[in-house]
């Protein structure tokens, strides 16, 4: 038996939306993390968060989805926000700009 590489926890509280994910964010998990905050965004919430307190890595995969899926909230008036990193996501994030729009 294999354990997940990647759990994702979702949280509900008015128009907004908690989404907690434990694991690593790769091109293999990348997808549930899309379609994830997808869902949140279909169900319309207007402000999503995203607890990265247990995530040991994140890729540029995961990077690419956050981007994309902020790209998308900010179409629909919403907001998408990154919390906790790890110090290496914070490094992906800063290396690329990308905290700027995402934290």
């Amino acid at each position: 038996m294999t354990l997940p590489r990647l759990k994702v926890y979702r949280h509900d509280r008015g128009s907004r939306a908690l989404i907690t994910l434990a694991g690593e964010i790769d091109a293999a998990t990348a997808p549930q993390v899309r379609a994830a905050l997808e869902r949140c965004l279909h169900d319309g919430f207007t402000t999503i968060d995203v607890d990265l307190t247990t995530v040991g890595r994140c890729d540029n995969s995961g990077l690419r989805v956050f981007l994309d899926a902020s790209r998308h909230a900010a179409g629909s008036h919403a907001s998408l926000r990154l919390h906790h990193p790890s110090p290496q996501t914070a490094r992906l994030l800063a290396d690329t700009g990308s905290d700027l729009l995402l934290l």
